[in-house]
């Protein structure tokens, strides 16, 4: 091998076609215990919601809480609004990796509600930390109703 087939081998990975590109990766889907898991694994992700009827993207730090996603959000985030009327999210999270694309990505859609009852903040207070400064007061949790799931490997 040359050394310049080793270095390009190198910086796309060790598979690759004839001509020097990538192969694909092969996408594999998930099951919801797999999909739920690695959700519990990262600590942040995205939350989708209809904002101005226009879809909104926020990134946010969460725990997973008995299958419940978990997010902390400011007096006047965004998010608060659907929340409050217990309307219907998405919640992205992933890890990837850019050398060799594969990783995974787990998707849940399910219904926003604000956590109202004082020994629940105070018990998610402490279990959850916010990555931004600021007063996060509210809770949001996220009741999951469709988990789905894709891992991309190369793996056979």
């Amino acid at each position: 091998m040359s050394s310049d087939e080793s270095v390009r081998r190198h910086v796309m990975g060790t598979t690759g076609d004839h001509h020097g590109r990538p192969t694909a990766a092969r996408m594999v889907d998930l099951s919801k215990t797999e999909a739920l898991r690695l959700l519990a694994g990262v600590t942040w992700g995205r939350v989708v919601f209809s904002l101005h009827a226009l879809p909104a993207v926020r990134p946010v730090n969460h725990i997973l809480d008995d299958r419940h996603i978990i997010i902390r959000a400011h007096p006047g985030a965004a998010i608060l609004r659907p929340a409050g009327t217990g309307k219907v999210v998405a919640y992205e999270a992933d890890q990837l990796d850019e050398t060799d694309h594969t990783g995974w990505s787990v998707i849940v859609t399910g219904t926003a509600t604000l956590v109202r009852d004082p020994d629940q903040l105070a018990r998610y207070e402490l279990l959850l930390h916010p990555w931004t400064d600021g007063a996060m007061e509210h809770v949001v949790r996220i009741s999951p109703h469709i988990v789905t799931g894709h891992r991309l490997t190369r793996e056979p």
